[in-house]
Parts: C-alpha cells; sequence; structure tokens
C-alpha cells in the first residue's frame, strides 16, 4: 500500500510540474502574438476604447502582475472566460474534446487493423515481388504529409468521384477521409516496426522449439511471434495514439472537424488566450496520461520491465 501511494505521489509530482512549466512557457509566449484588445475592439477602434479593454481584462498590467493573477486562477482551476464569447474557456476546449477522441480512436483502429496483418506478412516472407511493391508503397507513404495525403483523398472521392463528402462531422460516411488520412500517415510507420520485429521473433529459439514439436507456421506468426512483434511495438502505438491526439492541428482545418486542432486554429487566430491556455493544459494532461498508461500496459506485458524497475 505504502508503495502504492509513493508511485502515485511521484506521478502525480511529475505532472504538476510538467504542467507548471508548460502554462508557465505558454503564458509568455501567447502574449507575444499580438494584442487581443484590438482583436476584440477590432481595427477602426480609438485609443480610448483600446484602453479601455485592456483595463477591464487586465493587459495593462505588467506582465509579471498579469502572470500572479494567471497563477492563482490556474491554482484554483479557473481558466477564464473565452474572449470570443464569454463562455468559460475550459468547458470549450472540453466541448471539442470527444470529436478529437472519436477520430483518433478511428484512426488508431484501422491503423492497427492495416499494420498488424501487413507487418505479419513482410516479416514472414522473404522475397517475392509483391513484398517488393508493398515496401516501395510504404516508403512512398511514410514520405508522404498527412495533409497532403487528405488533399489527394478529397480530390479524387469527394470532387473528382463525389463519393464522400470533404467536410463535416454530420455522420460515420463524413468520418471516412479524414479517418483514412490519419490512419494511413500513421501505418507506414508501425508496419516497419512491425516487419522487423516478427523477423526477431521468427529467429528466437522458442520459436525453434515450437518448429520442433510440431507447430505449424501459422501457430509459431500469431501466437508465439507477434504477440512479441506487439509487446515491442507498445511504445510506438501508444506515442501514435499522443499524436493524434494532440497532433491533428491541419488534419482538422482541412475537414472542418470540430475538434481540438481545430478550436486551437481559431483561438490563435482571435487571440482568444484563455481557450489557447485551456486547450494547452488538458492536452498535456491527455499525453502524460497515454504515455503513463503506455508504461504501465508494458510493465504488465513485460515481467522483465517490472523486475528492472523494482531493481535499487
Amino acid at each position: 500500500m505504502a508503495e502504492r501511494a509513493r508511485l502515485l505521489a511521484r506521478w502525480l509530482g511529475s505532472l504538476a510540474i510538467v504542467l507548471i512549466a508548460t502554462m508557465t512557457v505558454l503564458f509568455f509566449l501567447v502574449r507575444l502574438t499580438g494584442d487581443p484588445a484590438i482583436m476584440l475592439a477590432g481595427p477602426d477602434a480609438s485609443p480610448q476604447q483600446l484602453q479601455q479593454i485592456r483595463q477591464f481584462y487586465g493587459f495593462d498590467r505588467s506582465l509579471a502582475e498579469q502572470y500572479v493573477v494567471y497563477a492563482g486562477k490556474l491554482a484554483q482551476l479557473d481558466f477564464g472566460a473565452s474572449l470570443a464569447d464569454g463562455t468559460p474557456s475550459f468547458d470549450k476546449a472540453l466541448a471539442s474534446f470527444p470529436a478529437t477522441l472519436l477520430l483518433a480512436m478511428l484512426a488508431m483502429a484501422l491503423n492497427l487493423a492495416v499494420s498488424i496483418p501487413v507487418g505479419a506478412w513482410l516479416g514472414r516472407s522473404r522475397q517475392g515481388h509483391a513484398r517488393r511493391v508493398v515496401r516501395g508503397v510504404l516508403s512512398v507513404l511514410q514520405g508522404f504529409p498527412g495533409f497532403v495525403l487528405a488533399l489527394l483523398l478529397i480530390d479524387l472521392f469527394a470532387v473528382e468521384l463525389e463519393w464522400l463528402p470533404a467536410i463535416g462531422y454530420g455522420g460515420p460516411v463524413s468520418w471516412i477521409l479524414p479517418v483514412v488520412s490519419v490512419a494511413f500517415f500513421l501505418a507506414p510507420k508501425l508496419i516497419r516496426v512491425l516487419e522487423a520485429n516478427v523477423q526477431a521473433a521468427l529467429l528466437a529459439s522458442y520459436v525453434r522449439t515450437a518448429r520442433s514439436i510440431g507447430a505449424t507456421p501459422n501457430e509459431i506468426l500469431w501466437r508465439h511471434a507477434m504477440p512479441n512483434a506487439l509487446l515491442g511495438a507498445t511504445a510506438l502505438i501508444g506515442a501514435e495514439f499522443a499524436f493524434v491526439m494532440t497532433g491533428l492541428v491541419v488534419i482538422e482545418t482541412i475537414f472542418a472537424w470540430p475538434g481540438i486542432g481545430w478550436l486551437l486554429v481559431q483561438s490563435t487566430l482571435n487571440l482568444d488566450f484563455p481557450v489557447l491556455q485551456s486547450i494547452t493544459c488538458l492536452l498535456v494532461v491527455t499525453i502524460f496520461l497515454v504515455n503513463s498508461a503506455t508504461d504501465a500496459l508494458q510493465l504488465v506485458l513485460d515481467p522483465r520491465l517490472q523486475q528492472r524497475a523494482a531493481a535499487p
């Protein structure tokens, strides 16, 4: 019990340090982007109107004074109201979170559904024309930026063929293009890692033992080699999930997907500091939780890591 309490305290301490450092740096960075008073009052506002707005929001104070107020509110989990519409900024960020979570989960599910069988097949195959073609396609896809692939898919399936909608969040049909864009951007790297892990696993002594007792090639691949290949790829899978939760700014903008990335762009353009700060806090916590869950999963799946972590 004491050990669990110690680990929990260490985990919370690490999260607090990351949050304090990130939110402090963000505070000073966003104030270098411009004057939100001009965005609120418009370009034709008089100096008196601008000064009134700065006084109302406290932007006329020194950065040190503003930071003290900002830190005090954060300590109370008060992120302030959106400058754009006056709604609570953290509620606004939370309202956009489910859309990003949906896109991330669907993209990762498709990523795994494609990467696991393809990686297994490439790892087992040693030569052949089909293998060279697939590896060539993977090399091309790995060099493609995600937004370029998204634009190509829109041009083909939405503009030329008119099979799918290009934008929107209206239902499963409108999810296809953004999900495919994200998944096929992530899949090549995971396929390469799984291919290498499968090849290494097939050369291991336990696989030779399985062959010697009459295990079939499919049993060797899926019962013995693939579990160990996936174990080695767990860190990458966790990193990719963290990426899709936090790095979909361009994709969400292209597809008008009402998630965190889209809100981040709109808030940046409007110099909506409270919303930017709320989004950043939410993303930092998300990344930290995903990384912690990945580490915990690796400890559960690999007892050797537990022994190493327990070692003094």
